[in-house]
């Protein structure tokens, strides 16, 4: 495991990444703004138009620091990775796996299985603690659909039958992911998941969280010695993380989205860090993105009992652990790859 609360999120534009001695220096204009030691660091994330010395990558790479480049919105662009140090036993197997049909299925249906349940553990929590104050039994309705679905789940045989139970159920728990939303009701709602572009400030929000939790998710995966590239739900494509995706589904909902929707009834943000373009898309101001990335380090420092291993860690190190026990079964520790189920 690594330590966390090590992750440098570079924010302002027009900044430049480089090396000196070991330290990595963010410049603006020319002046040195901040220096941090590279022994301290598990990953560097530029947003915008940051630049960075070959100097720079090339440590980051011998160091196994994950330098990735997104865009000021969050999308991802590239990241800079060095030589494979994983386990070549494990790797070799994680292909094999890509590469049968069943056995990519019986990994994909697990991580759906997580997504599902937990999705359905954060509509049941609102009812228990906002009975009063949102449509209960609507949200129960959906609740009992997202037992059936789980149900159907584990019976599917394909991966497009698995796909389209997947999309199913995210559909009916976005239906009530609005009524969720307690507080600047006016300025803050959610009708659907839209992204490229976001069309409003909670989607924006989860977008760029999506982004943050795909990173830590992928780094993870890198640790163990797992390729993030090769998926077993997410197909391969040039320069998708498609493993991370995998393996993030459980935490969308749980992690992700209640982050969000906290970040909203808390008044932590408010509808001042947005603003609107002419073509529709809602964009975060870089006070607000700074706001959300301090709050998402902090986040990760909450303690959460592991339902399967039974220990307590912090939210951060879960990715890490999901990451091993995914490692364990793959090397035939394990009889099957158990996904977070949030409690």
């Amino acid at each position: 495991m690594r330590k966390l609360m090590n992750i440098l999120y570079v924010t302002s534009p027009d900044t430049y990444l480089s090396l000196d001695g070991e330290n990595v220096v963010v410049l603006a204009e020319e002046k040195e703004k901040i220096r941090v030691p590279l022994h301290n660091l598990e990953g560097i994330v530029a947003f915008g138009y940051t630049g960075a010395s070959p100097a720079l990558m090339g440590q980051c790479a011998k160091r196994c620091i994950a330098l990735s480049f997104l865009t000021q919105n969050g999308r991802f662009l590239a990241r800079v990775s060095g030589e494979s140090k994983g386990n070549v036993v494990l790797r070799r197997e994680q292909y094999r796996i890509a590469d049968q049909t069943d056995r990519r299925l019986e990994i994909a249906k697990n991580c759906i299985i997580g997504k599902v349940y937990n999705s359905r553990s954060v509509i049941n929590r609102a009812v228990r603690d906002h009975g009063e104050r949102i449509d209960k039994e609507r949200f129960q309705l959906v609740s009992g659909q997202l037992k059936e679905t789980l149900n159907l789940i584990r019976k599917t045989l394909s991966l497009e039958e698995l796909r389209g139970y997947e999309g199913e159920a995210a559909s009916r728990y976005f239906s009530v992911m609005d009524d969720l939303i307690l507080q600047q009701k006016k300025d803050f709602y959610f009708h659907n998941r839209n992204k490229r572009p976001p069309l409003d400030c909670v989607n924006a929000m989860l977008s760029f969280v999506y982004t943050l939790l795909a990173h830590d998710v992928a780094a993870a995966l890198e640790t163990v010695g797992l390729d993030s590239y090769v998926g077993f739900l997410h197909t391969d494509r040039p320069g998708r993380i498609s493993l991370a995706l995998d393996m993030m589904e459980e935490l969308r909902s749980i992690f992700a989205d209640r982050f969000v929707i906290s970040l909203v009834n808390k008044r932590i943000v408010n509808v001042n860090g947005f603003e609107k373009q002419e073509n529709g898309a809602v964009l975060m101001k870089d006070e607000t993105r700074r706001e959300i990335l301090r709050n998402w380090q902090e986040r990760k420092q909450d303690k959460i009992k592991h339902p399967f291993l039974d220990e307590t860690m912090e939210w951060g190190l879960v990715p890490y652990a999901q990451a091993m026990l995914l490692a364990r079964f793959i090397r035939g520790d394990i009889d099957g790859y158990p996904p977070f189920l949030w409690k």
